[in-house]
């Protein structure tokens, strides 16, 4: 499977270059999004652009990453989906739960957030 990665100051923006991704392609895809959790900055984008359809078990496998990492306290925000793609989590009734935002620019304002949120958050907890 073909990806760019964008490493930035405080996330990493992940664009699989594929039309499609297909079961086979699941597994590799995972161990790319797992391997980010150990990381020093763990806070992934996943910019879609460029997929037009994705298979029902990458799918489930990228709705369990985004919790997991939410889990651990990590940024996962989801961008660039298309029409197609947003059906198929819509009748999965995974939309709510998951992260997406249009464009990658609006991804790296939520994960800026949630950094800052997070720092509030400990901040608070320590008092």
């Amino acid at each position: 499977m073909n990806v760019k990665l964008d490493t930035k100051e405080k996330f990493t923006v992940i664009t699989p270059e594929e039309a499609e991704i297909t079961a086979n392609m699941t597994e590799e895809l995972q161990q790319l999004l797992d391997s980010y959790k150990t990381k020093q900055i763990p806070h992934l984008v996943v910019n879609f652009y460029q997929v037009k359809n994705i298979d029902d078990a990458s799918l489930q496998m990228i709705i369990q990453q985004q919790k997991e990492f939410y889990n651990d306290n990590n940024s996962f925000v989801i961008c660039g989906l298309n029409e197609t793609i947003i059906k198929t989590i819509e009748t999965k009734d995974c939309l709510d739960v998951m992260n997406i935002t249009p464009t990658e620019s609006e991804a790296w304002d939520i994960v800026q957030m949630e950094e800052i949120e997070r720092e509030l958050l400990k901040d608070f907890d320590n008092n």
